[in-house]
């Protein structure tokens, strides 16, 4: 049964001019996710994660667009309402759900119109691309006292070492229109759930093998061993807790 605060819907697509594929070898459209629980800011628990884990591993070549359904926020990380036991296996399938995301051939477009922290940061950051809206922000940060590592596997690829760093080691927020300069977000408009739609329908024109090939490409060279290590580093912070 569909988890209530992971909402998805398939959204089809009417066919364009012919790809360079054979007719029929890509999908008809894209998958809409939309994190569905705005009372608790989308901060996510065990079943709310594992739901978005098998929604985005389901079928890989579908493009996948994630957003809330709640403008005010993206999403605010894993819910500091919980047991630590409980916690730390969200941290765990939040890692899973990454290296889904960034191994899956069909790509992924976060829409972010709020605050992002977090889990929730990391979840926009393993998208393809991301679509910010003037109110979008970001902070890398977890909770205080726990020695987690927050997104240092994946933003020296974004944005360079160096901002990388700054960005995960101070925890400090980062607005859209600097996300932006920094790379971290693609676009800063105003209309973002809009334009990433139509981005997602311009990738399905373009067909699966191009994307998964492009993807494989840019996943080489170390990003999903730093993301294995964060994930284990993360375990043994959990498991001192």
């Amino acid at each position: 049964m569909p988890h209530p605060s992971v909402l998805a819907e398939t959204v089809l697509v009417a066919p364009g001019p012919p790809g360079p594929g054979p007719p029929g070898s890509g999908p008809a459209g894209y998958l809409r996710v939309r994190l569905a629980c705005p009372e608790r800011r989308n901060a996510l628990d065990v079943g709310m994660t594992r739901a978005l884990l098998d929604v985005v591993r389901a079928d890989p070549a579908v493009p996948v667009l994630l957003e809330s359904t709640d403008p005010a926020a993206f999403c605010a990380g894993a819910d500091l309402s919980v047991p630590d036991r409980e916690r730390a296996e969200v941290s765990d399938l939040l890692y899973q759900c990454y290296e889904v995301m960034v191994t899956r051939p069909g790509p992924v477009i976060a829409v972010v119109e709020g605050p992002a922290v977090g889990g929730g940061a990391q979840l926009a950051g393993a998208a393809d691309l991301r679509i910010a809206g003037p109110r979008g922000r970001f902070r890398w940060s977890g909770p205080p006292g726990r020695d987690l590592a927050v997104g240092a596997w994946l933003l020296p690829d974004l944005i360079g070492r160096g901002a990388a760093l700054e960005l995960t080691l101070t925890g400090r927020w980062v607005e859209a229109a600097e996300a932006q300069q920094l790379g971290l977000v693609n676009l800063v408009v105003d209309e973002p759930a809009k334009v990433a739609a139509r981005l997602a329908r311009g990738l399905l024109s373009r067909g699966v093998g191009a994307a998964g090939n492009v993807k494989l490409i840019a996943s080489a060279g170390g990003l999903l061993e730093r993301l294995r290590a964060e994930r284990e580093a993360n375990r043994a912070a959990w498991g001192r807790a």
